[in-house]
This record gives structure tokens, sequence and C-alpha cells, in this order.
């Protein structure tokens, strides 16, 4: 189901993340006035499930600088023992909606993501990410979450995501800085297959969909 995020509820540092500094800067008279005034303010629509849809393989990205970009990642996520499960096309996620999908070791979810349409610079960047949900969560910790990003998501993660932001990392030095982060709560469980590899990723947006709503950043969009 869709919904709208309430940029009058986001913190200043988030609402530079999702929008950039420039177009965070422009809102801003329109955020403080709802605030004052106690009301929602609509923003970007998020999609609070995702689905996975497989694409056929073929010379991926949007210039031939990506290309190369996307060709070295993939190589150097295989090279550290990722395996390669195929494309996908995630239509619910803004930008960058294709990845790679790769199973990391038993426990480990990777994705390499990208845009064929970048509409930003941020969004032109090839990315990295990784997620282990951990057997045990006593500590608090639900799952470990690993991105070559260049800053930390928008909104902010579940409380119960340790979250690792590695914008200079190699695909090898997020997975074994990943797996170094995994191993500091206990033990991951176990992936099985391209099912549990889309299961990770599945329940992953679902608890930070949770921490959204106990937050109150969600408005549900009108039907129609």
């Amino acid at each position: 189901m869709p919904a709208r995020l309430d940029l009058a509820a986001l913190t200043a540092d988030e609402l530079q993340a999702l929008l950039g500094e420039g177009a965070a800067q422009g809102r801003l008279p329109d955020v403080s006035r709802a605030r004052l005034e106690g009301r929602p303010l609509p923003g970007p629509v998020l999609h609070t499930a995702l689905t996975f849809e497989a694409q056929a393989e073929r010379v991926w990205g949007a210039s031939p600088e990506q290309a190369r970009s996307l060709l070295a990642l993939d190589a150097g996520l295989q090279a550290a023992g990722a395996e390669l499960l195929g494309v996908y096309y995630v239509p619910q996620l803004p930008e960058i909606r294709h990845q790679r999908a790769y199973l990391f070791g038993p426990e480990v979810a990777a994705a390499l993501r990208w845009s064929e349409t970048p509409d930003s610079p941020r969004a032109a960047r090839p990315l990295v990410q990784a997620v282990t949900w951990l057997r045990d969560r006593a500590s608090g910790v639900a799952c470990v979450f690993s991105t070559t990003a260049a800053e930390a998501p928008a909104p902010a993660l579940s409380e119960e995501v340790d979250v690792r932001v590695l914008p200079a990392a190699s695909p090898a030095e997020l997975l074994a800085a990943h797996r170094a982060a995994v191993l500091r709560h206990g033990r991951g469980g176990k992936v099985a297959g391209l099912e549990g590899w889309v299961r990770a990723w599945q329940e992953f947006r679902a608890l930070n969909v949770s921490a959204w709503t106990r937050r109150g950043l969600l408005l549900d969009v009108p039907e129609g």
C-alpha cells in the first residue's frame, strides 16, 4: 500500500537527505508553517511493500561510465565470494530501482543497486547493500544493514537496525565489514536461495515501515 511521507514530521537531517540540500531549503518555510499550525505536510509517496520483477540479462547502465562501474562492482562482489542470483526491478523504490541479487555465505542478502534513468547525481552512482537478520535479538538489534551510499537512508531506519554507512568501501570491504558487524551481535539467520533473498529485503522494508508508522511519518494516500 502506498503512503506519503509527512515532511513536517521529519528531522532536518532526514529532510535534507531525502530531498537534497537545495530542495530541502526551499521547503523549509512550508515545513515550519505546517509544524506551527500542527498539520501534516504531504511529501513523496512511500510504498510499504515491495515486489521484485525478474529482468532478462543484458548490458546494463544508463551511460558507458555507469556500465563500466556496474561491471567492476559485480566482478568485485563475485571475486569476494558472492553468488549471483539474477537481476530484478523494484518499481516501488525511489530513483534507484534496478538491482542484482547476491548471496554471500549462508546469511547475507546482498544487492548491487542502480538506476537506468537517473534523475539526480545521487541516483547515477551504483550502490552495494547487504542485510543479515540475527538469530538472537536479545540485544535489541534485529538485523545488520550495510551500504556504500554517501549518507544514511532517509527516513532513518528502525532502531532495531544496526546501520553501517561505508561510502568508500569496495564490495569486498563492505562484505567483510558487514560480516564483522554481524559477528559482534551473534549469529546471522540462514538465507535460503532466491526466495530467502527476497524475503530478507521484504522483511527489512516491513521492519522500517513499522518504525516509520510509530513515528507518525506516514500519511494515507486517498483512493482514486
